[in-house]
């Protein structure tokens, strides 16, 4: 139910609708008739709830859909949300609740301005916060925090089934004292649905909690059953977001952020606005070819607006400033000052200055993020804090820290320390794949990582090859090849190599154990998959490819051996009939992996 498809707002979104009502229909046996439930879509953060014998046993997030963060503690601080059910009020004890905590809007206001006061960086959106707050190690600040949450969704043994609807089920969830949104609608036709679709994208504003679509789902709960789902998604239910919204506001300047390769990017000051329920004072411009596209000015009135109802950026120019004059790109690095250069076939301006303050900083952040090497709660305030007190000149200095020489820091107990020096130790297990994304090279993200760590087997294998070696390996580009290079050429680099050898990172892939899963027709050989499977994940399936010796890439070209081809196939499809390389359908690849 987390995984219902979403689709973004677009002109023809009544037209969507209607779509998503004719493949129901398709589906459900001629002339039966049905209806739908539609809900609010509150933009917050998805949690599970598993009640035991009538009491909350555990809460979890979401996660990557197979396995989130255990936030037990930090739920039960959430007054509406009830601990324990009366035997005596429902014969309903073992069941699942799935519900979105969400962080209410004047309440988010308050805590940024807070946050601000303390010289804290301010949460994007309330969303953000809702998930930030969540995760928190101590409950008691989650408790000071006014988290809410709303559930939709109730879920319990088929053999003790007497709900047969999904509208009865949200009734019986009020009726338990479960905090449920009160705008949900029984709609018994697809024009009905359209209405409540237009009526809350009017009034969304008018409510006290973020909003950015609306859910629709098939109200029987055996016709849910018997219209299935695909690996994603469930073909009973669908989100659908609201148009984006746009304001119009004065750019008061154009300053420029220095990230982990000394890319500097420039974000757009705006006139404080109100726009999606927050108050937006900056927007993003991307790189300065963006600048120059839409010659946007300071003292211009620009119209801006959310993409995907999260990053503000501008849209045009709408009104020209008297005395605007054409924006000239920087000739120095804005926080050490050093010489910026523009890399011939590049749009992005670069500070070459491995030691620049931000640089360094933003590299830390990097290497201790969650798809890294997660050192959680090595976050970007604890990084300034080391750098500032000279801890740390490198993310190679992280592992000589010890809980002293952090425990009397600001804001920053005993306890604290501990769980840090505790995170930063068992980072050093993480296999090869992760560490090579954590070291920052230019255009390695994390599947580029993944192919770099299978090739090699080892950090000193992958710092010793050339050029041709690396360009050889598919999925992997010549720009990419010239990165990792350069990268292992750079004496501060090794460096730092150097120090995470000392502290015992994992820098030698492990070796594949030979045998049920060792498959001959695997070994070596490249997979793309594309379109929408039925019984796997993308990811899953990824999985079973390599454990059996296969490398998955994203890409299809001359050195693809199978393309894995499910529902909708699309462009990759038809670049493999066009190579001649071999396609298996979904069932194939089952029958290969063995199941």
């Amino acid at each position: 139910i987390d995984c219902i498809s979403g689709r973004t707002a677009s002109p023809n979104i009544e037209e969507e609708i209607l779509d998503f009502d004719r493949r129901v229909r398709s589906l459900l046996e001629e002339n039966e008739g049905y209806e739908y439930v539609c809900e609010l879509k509150i933009d917050g953060l998805a949690i599970s709830l598993i009640y035991e014998d009538g009491v909350l046993a555990r809460a979890a997030t979401r996660g990557d859909g197979q396995q989130g963060d255990d936030v037990t503690k930090n739920i039960r601080t959430i007054l509406s949300l009830p601990m324990k059910l009366d035997a005596d009020q429902t014969d309903l004890m073992n069941f699942e609740i799935r519900g979105e905590v969400y962080y209410p809007l004047k309440e988010f206001e308050r805590l940024n301005a807070s946050r601000t006061e303390n010289g804290e960086p301010a949460f994007a959106n309330p969303r953000n916060a809702a998930a930030g707050s969540i995760k928190l190690q101590d409950a008691q600040e989650v408790a000071r925090r006014p988290l809410q949450v709303f559930c939709y969704y109730l879920d319990f043994p088929s053999e003790s089934r007497s709900i047969e609807t999904h509208y009865e089920s949200l009734k019986t969830l009020a009726k338990l004292y479960f905090p449920v949104n009160p705008n949900y609608r029984l709609c018994k036709s697809i024009a009905e649905v359209i209405d409540y679709w237009k009526s809350w994208q009017a009034k969304r504003e008018t409510l006290p909690y973020d909003v950015d679509g609306v859910v629709v789902k098939v109200n029987r709960i055996d016709q849910q059953e018997r219209l299935g789902a695909t690996a994603k998604s469930p073909r009973w239910a669908i989100a659908f977001k609201f148009s984006t919204q746009q304001v119009v506001t004065k750019l008061e300047a154009i300053n420029w952020q220095v990230g982990r390769t000394g890319t500097l990017t420039p974000v757009a000051l705006l006139s404080p606005v109100k726009l999606m329920g927050t108050t937006v004072k900056r927007a993003t411009l991307h790189n300065l070819d963006e600048i120059h596209r839409l010659d946007v000015r300071v003292g211009d009135e620009v119209l801006v607006e959310k993409g995907g109802d999260i990053i503000p950026k501008i849209l045009r120019v709408e009104k020209r400033s008297p005395n605007s004059e054409p924006y000239r790109e920087p000739k120095k690095c804005p926080v050490c000052h050093s010489a910026v250069i523009k890399p011939e076939g590049e749009v992005a301006l670069v500070c070459e200055n491995v030691r620049c303050p931000a640089q360094v900083a933003r590299r830390i952040e990097h290497f201790a993020s969650r798809r890294a090497m997660d050192i959680e709660g090595l976050g970007d305030r604890i990084v300034d804090l080391f750098l500032k007190q000279k801890l740390v000149e490198d993310y190679g200095d992280l592992y000589t820290i010890e809980s002293a020489d952090i425990a009397g820091l600001e804001r920053m107990g005993e306890k604290s320390a501990e769980n840090i020096i505790l995170a930063i130790k068992q980072s050093k297990h993480r296999p090869l794949g992760k560490l090579i994304f954590a070291l920052g090279i230019r255009f390695v993200g994390e599947g580029v990582a993944r192919l770099l760590a299978g090739h090699f087997n080892s950090l000193d294998s992958l710092m010793h090859a050339s050029f041709e070696e690396i360009d050889s390996i598919d999925g992997i580009g010549e720009k990419t090849a010239e990165s990792v290079v350069q990268f292992f050429e750079k004496a501060e680099n090794l460096d730092v190599i150097e120090k995470l050898r000392q502290a015992g990172c994992k820098f030698q892939e492990e070796k594949r154990e030979k045998g049920a899963l060792a498959d001959e027709r695997f070994s070596g050989k490249t997979f793309v998959f594309t379109g929408t499977l039925e019984h796997f994940t993308r990811d899953e399936a990824k999985q079973a490819a390599e454990e059996r010796g296969g490398i998955v890439t994203g890409s299809v070209s001359k050195y693809t051996d199978y393309v894995v081809a499910g529902e909708n196939a699309g462009s990759k499809y038809q670049k493999a009939r066009k190579l001649n390389i071999k396609i298996l359908t979904e069932m194939e690849f089952l029958q290969m992996v063995g199941e």
